[in-house]
């Protein structure tokens, strides 16, 4: 059988092999009908082609670096399976890499890339990160960047996430709306964009409501050991909060531990309610209550839109700032009890 490569896809359409290129790469030059027929003679035929070529003649690596704070929440999971829902599509490859929550180790790995090409940088930065200095210089380098959940305003790049502040308005008043008179917010030490819009909602939701109980507001780390100590004595206090909004899910496991730990019981005692993609979230002792985020497609959106800066197409004005809606799951740990 003759070997199927792009000169005999164009004979057989009809067409010049730069269009049944360029259609293979999706380019926005090519209309949809094209890319269809051109797409389904390349299926039937089993023309496969070679990325490696393809970038060489391109000047492109063909990859694309995704960097994340850690891996152990489901979300960030959840996040890189919708980004490689869109890779194959565009034969790129994608390189993840992991900052541990640390700014000095997020902005070596950006170093790193220096010294290897990479076509475009997807980054949800670390809790510690308090400087853009090092992403922004790689927007001036002319490299499409877009930062996904953890955003920064200060940069002028997009940016892609859920409604926090809204999310953590409904997740507080629900509290309220179960009884709770002093509820404690659960954030990130240090000045998280995702920590400070669920703060504000936390915040606003307790101003309408006219709480008289002032704000309670512990920070937390990525410790663990750190986190339940601050929590024991946090429940060993005799004001201790009788709600808890965890602006992380690793907080609202902590939670759980310290109270088997100590005997609090939940919801009779303390009510739970966190951000958490956690699938496990429903076979929690009892049920975890939840805010849902669109994972997967802040993923698949992200990436879409790196590819777009890659492919230099134009963005539409939604597009450089992109808020999809999370959802709020009512389960056992937020019951009213008798």
């Amino acid at each position: 059988m003759d070997q199927v490569n792009l000169k005999k896809l164009a004979k057989e359409l009809n067409l010049a092999v730069s269009t049944v290129s360029r259609a293979l790469r999706d380019s926005h030059e090519i209309s949809p009908q094209t890319k269809e027929r051109v797409r389904e003679l390349a299926l039937k035929l089993g023309f496969q082609p070679n990325p490696h070529a393809s970038s060489l003649r391109q000047n492109k690596s063909k990859t694309i670096a995704v960097i994340i704070p850690e891996i152990e929440n489901n979300f960030f999971s959840q996040v890189i399976n919708g980004i490689e829902s869109i890779t194959p599509s565009k034969g790129y490859h994608v390189l993840i890499y992991l900052s541990h929550e640390d700014y000095n180790k997020e902005r070596d790995i950006l170093q790193l890339l220096r010294n290897g090409r990479v076509d475009g940088i997807m980054i949800s930065v670390s809790n510690t990160t308090n400087n853009y200095d090092h992403i922004e210089a790689w927007r001036q380098a002319g490299v499409p960047v877009v930062l996904f959940d953890r955003t920064s305003e200060e940069l002028d790049v997009p940016n892609i996430m859920t409604n926090d502040a809204e999310m953590a308005f409904k997740a507080t008043e629900h509290l309220l709306k179960r009884g709770c008179k002093n509820i404690a917010f659960l954030g990130m030490a240090g000045n998280l964009s995702i920590s400070n819009r669920r703060k504000a909602g936390y915040l606003a939701a307790l101003e309408k409501f006219k709480v008289p109980t002032p704000p309670l507001i512990v920070d937390l780390t990525s410790k663990d050991y750190i986190n339940r100590e601050i929590l024991r004595n946090l429940f060993q206090n005799p004001s201790r909060p009788d709600g808890i909004f965890a602006a992380i899910e690793k907080f609202a496991v902590n939670t759980y531990e310290v109270c088997k730990e100590i005997n609090l019981h939940i919801p009779q005692e303390v009510k739970v309610i966190s951000f958490s993609n956690l699938q496990a979230a429903a076979l929690f002792d009892p049920a975890l209550s939840t805010i849902i985020q669109p994972a997967y497609d802040i993923g698949r959106e992200a990436a879409s839109i790196l590819f777009k800066l890659i492919e230099k197409k134009m963005l539409m004005p939604y597009e450089k700032k992109m808020i999809l809606p999370s959802q709020l799951i009512e389960r056992a740990s937020t019951a009213i009890t008798g």
